[in-house]
């Protein structure tokens, strides 16, 4: 058994609109051996290591479930075992994962095993650590050689997954205020490997370290943190605080106690969690230990008089006491018969006791702090206390070394409220914890006494959220609603579209209109990340990376997000839902990888954009595999595209007041034209829109139609709509690659990226359209790693409509020998009845094009398929045809100037084609970047 491919999605994908794992997981022999013939040992076994399991309800849908079906006739199989396991030990580690979903697929014995996570590194622990204890419990003649390390025991490889998984997962302070935003509808993203969260998106983003925010002043932390000066500025205003002084050798604290008086306490001057703190101090001998045990922590070190009384955590958020919990140090209670050491045992059996943060209560661990706190009052661990005796272990009472927490919150007397936000507000935090010590809570400071041992920045709150007794406290939402006052927005608008072809011009389209609106658009494309029209980000950024980029970006206030086929089977989407979806058509490309053979199977990858859409999912109505989508989603609208403006479900659905967009014929020629609520809305002439090449460029037409009921749907003005499509063009600095279009030679140059059959017609009708007075030639390839009958359909798709075909390849072969992909496109081509004197094999991109530019004559069209778009764009404009004439002068001569190379070129002479250019290391476009 083991597992062959793993794939870790972010966000929704094939398998669940949630982040998942997938295994392809081989299980071998083990497929002849399900739980049924394996036996009860190893089912025993198994719910001996995971007790849980018996919770997990499986498709009987109630707890026992599980259990049944690995017992009932031959039980289950493996994979769907692991599937559980790795649920559970998620669990144990305290994640709430539910889902998972198990199938076999085509390969005998190899199964699809997706489970749900919350911590991409623990979800991945977790599937490991399952595949080794299913590996443990086999009969030893069925385990594989090295998959179960000697020495190897289950207890604790347990515990240490659980300590792994709390290094990485979010502290249980942080993790409540994620809870409460996500509560509120408020997006969040982790910003690194610790507690930085960014809630909100674009420019309405808060950020969050712990229980510090973005708004909480530096100063006020600092402050916090000096605990000398602290003290002083709450004396200074009458707040009730301990005497105390800062020393820096033991001399120092000796002399310090004797002047406060002991008892005394010692804590470090800038520590924090309760360590290092040593209470109760007497003896010289216990103020030098404890004068040690702050030194580990900090240089200087405070000696205080010590407060009588229980301590209490009073938290303060945005000027107002939220909670008060009393805490209690870790401790044991005798019953005349147990040892301390069997004692903790009891304690630490508690359920609601585990490893860190695990669980809300932490276990007691008998270390040199419990031993010194034993020592204290004549005990060892082998000691045995009376009956009702109290034996405390820990000298302060935080939860994250046992202490336990009861909420008071209800009985706190308002002196007391009103002294803890005077102490926050006085160091100036806007989310704040007292420690204060008190004999009774519910009884005023000014009247029995009590003092404040301390103020905190990033107070926890699992004391509050979760108290051993008590009530517990809404700590986070206060936070929440103080960064994001109800009412106030969160999201930025998005969009994102999909399809085979004509993703990058129409996600540029929209972005222009958002711009021309008034908006600051993100935008990802398979060029790069784009903020308010200029380039951050180089390279192909349409996957879950790029939109999370642009949501990041603090300038941003609406994002459109190409999203392109490779990223979604790669890891799904960085996006949980967006405002407006869109696909664009499915059409024959990348068929044959990741597992995605037919048509059908590709509009179900493509389909995700649209199952997450929540106000609309605009849809073109001409595509029959886009048009059943429909179906498919929960959008509040549905928007149909169609150029066909007699399509019946188009006209019934606009009769019904559905939102429809349609291409209408008139007079002046043809209109788009929006349908919404039983308003006919004319929008624009086709003939206006210079991407369009006066309305020619039908492909571009759907684009923009397409872009305008996006933007129409994101709530823009129709203004800025006709605006947008009026001043988009298809040059190549706003478009590059993208039916760019050069005529400064005596011959004019079409050139497109388009890289599959049904680009490369869609081009070639474009050329059939133009007005051409001279021959048309085309420099044609395919990429490597398509299968042979799409290079032929490519051949095919402009076979018989040019009078001379050159056959080229790309840089990157993708597994194909140097001559390959163009020997199969001539053969192709001759096949479809193409003669052999009208047709060029030239493997090189640079020769090949050059080739073209050199049999350009005037009045031509050469249609040029690039792949190094930068490079070879600069290859076409700095041609001169002058120079390709002298070449020509020896009859019989290929007609073939010397290839121009990038390093050529002078850099400065292209400085109007703008950063796309100047980029030395040019712009990188592979294959796969437009799928």
């Amino acid at each position: 058994m083991r597992i062959l491919e793993r794939s870790v999605f972010v966000g929704p994908s094939l398998y669940a609109h949630f982040p998942v794992i997938r295994l392809e997981l081989d299980l071998g022999e083990l497929e002849q051996w399900p739980t049924g013939r394996l036996g009860p040992v190893f089912v025993d076994g198994l719910i001996a290591a995971l007790p849980g399991l018996a919770e997990h309800g499986c498709s009987y849908r109630e707890p026992g479930g599980f259990i049944r079906r690995m017992r009932e006739g031959d039980g289950t199989w493996l994979g769907h075992v692991l599937e559980h396991v790795a649920i559970e030990l998620q669990n144990v580690a305290g994640e709430d994962v539910t889902f998972g979903k198990t199938r076999s697929i085509d390969k005998p014995g190899v199964y699809s095993v997706v489970y749900e996570y919350v911590q991409k590194e623990e979800g991945v622990a977790a599937g490991e650590l399952a595949l080794r204890l299913l590996s443990s419990l086999l009969p030893v003649e069925l385990q594989v050689r090295g998959s179960v390390p000697e020495g190897w025991e289950w207890p604790a490889a347990r515990d240490e997954f659980i300590r792994y998984a709390q290094r990485r997962a979010l502290g249980p302070s942080t993790a409540s205020l994620v809870r409460a935003a996500e509560e509120r509808d408020i997006p969040w993203l982790r910003l690194n490997e610790q507690s930085l969260v960014q809630l909100g998106h674009g420019k309405y983003q808060q950020r969050i370290q712990a229980t510090v925010t973005g708004r909480t002043p530096h100063i006020a932390v600092e402050l916090a943190s000096d605990k000398e000066e602290t003290n002083k500025i709450l004396a200074s205003l009458g707040l009730p605080v301990p005497k105390q002084e800062l020393v820096q050798s033991e001399e120092g604290a000796l002399r310090a106690a004797r002047r406060l008086g002991v008892p005394v306490v010692t804590k470090p001057f800038n520590g924090n969690h309760g360590r290092g703190i040593s209470i109760h101090l007497m003896t010289d001998e216990e103020v030098i230990e404890g004068f040690k045990a702050a030194r580990e922590h900090s240089r200087s070190v405070i000696v205080e008089n010590f407060l009588s009384g229980d301590d209490h955590r009073l938290l303060v958020v945005n000027g107002e006491l939220v909670a008060a919990t009393r805490r209690t140090p870790g401790h044991v209670i005798g019953d005349g018969n147990s040892t301390i050491a069997q004692l903790v045992e009891v304690v630490n059996a508690d359920p609601r006791r585990g490893v860190g943060h695990e669980k809300v209560l932490t276990r007691i661990e008998l270390d040199a702090q419990a031993t010194m706190m034993m020592e204290r009052v004549g005990y060892t661990a082998a000691s045995v206390p009376k009956a009702d005796e109290i034996v405390y272990l820990r000298s302060t009472a935080n939860l994250s070394t046992g202490g336990t927490a009861t909420d008071v919150t209800d009985i706190i007397h308002p002196d007391n409220r009103d002294m803890a936000v005077r102490a926050i507000r006085a160091i100036g935090l806007d989310v704040g914890g007292v420690d204060f010590l008190s004999t009774n809570i519910a009884e005023s400071y000014k009247s029995i006494g009590g003092g404040i041992c301390e103020v905190n920045a990033a107070p926890g709150f699992r004391m509050h959220v979760s108290p051993s007794e008590g009530t517990p406290r809404d700590a986070a939402g206060p936070v929440i609603d103080m960064l994001f006052p109800p009412g106030s927005p969160a999201r930025v608008p998005i969009a994102a579209l999909t399809g085979t072809n004509g993703k990058t011009t129409t996600a540029r389209m929209l972005a222009h209109i958002t711009k021309m609106a008034g908006y600051t658009p993100g935008l990802t494309t398979t060029d790069g990340v784009y903020i308010d029209g200029q380039r951050t980000v180089e390279g192909d950024m349409t996957g879950p990376v790029s939109a999370r980029m642009v949501l990041s970006d603090p300038q941003i206030d609406i994002a459109v997000l190409e999203t392109a086929r490779g990223g979604l089977l790669r890891a799904g989407m960085g996006v949980t839902k967006v405002n407006v979806g869109a696909v664009l058509n499915v059409q024959s490309d990348h068929l044959g990888l990741k597992g995605i053979d037919t048509l059908e199977q590709l509009a179900e990858v493509k389909r995700i954009v649209i199952e997450v859409a929540t106000d609309c999912a605009v849809l073109n109505a001409d595509d029959p595999l886009v048009l059943k989508m429909s179906g498919y989603t929960d959008a509040k609208v549905i928007c149909y595209v169609t150029m066909n403006p007699s399509h019946a479900l188009v006209r019934e659905h606009v009769r019904a007041g559905g939102r429809a967009c349609a291409l209408e014929a008139g007079v002046n020629g043809a209109m788009i034209t929006l349908y919404d609520k039983g308003s006919h809305i004319p929008l624009l002439w086709t003939h206006l829109i210079p991407a369009t090449l006066e309305g020619r460029a039908l492909h571009n037409v759907q684009n923009a139609m397409v872009a305008a009921s996006m933007a129409f749907s994101l709530g823009i003005k129709l203004d800025a709509i006709r605006q947008g499509l009026r001043t988009f063009d298809t040059t190549f600095f706003q478009a590059p690659g993208r039916m760019n279009v050069y005529s400064e030679h005596p011959f004019k140059v079409l050139f497109d990226y388009g890289h599959n059959a049904h680009a490369v017609a869609v081009m070639a009708d474009l050329a059939g359209r133009l007005d051409v007075t001279g021959r048309r030639i085309v420099v044609l390839a395919g990429p490597g790693d398509r299968r042979d009958e799409d290079l032929v359909a490519i051949a095919n798709a402009v076979a018989g409509r040019f009078d001379h075909y050159i056959c080229r390849r790309d840089d990157a072969l993708r597994g194909r020998d140097g001559d390959e992909v163009p020997g199969i496109l001539a053969r192709a081509l001759r096949a479809a009845g193409v003669t052999d004197d009208a047709i060029s094999i030239i493997p090189d991109e640079q020769k090949a094009i050059d080739a073209a530019l050199g049999m350009g004559r005037a009045g031509d069209l050469l249609l040029v398929f690039a792949d190094a778009l930068v490079r070879s764009w600069k290859q076409i404009i700095k041609f001169r045809p002058e120079g390709a004439a002298e070449l020509r002068a020896e009859p019989g001569a290929t007609p073939i100037t010397p290839p121009v190379t990038e390093a050529s070129f002078d850099e400065a002479s292209f400085a109007d084609l703008g950063d796309v250019v100047r980029d030395e290391r040019g712009v990188r476009f592979s294959r796969e970047s437009d799928d």
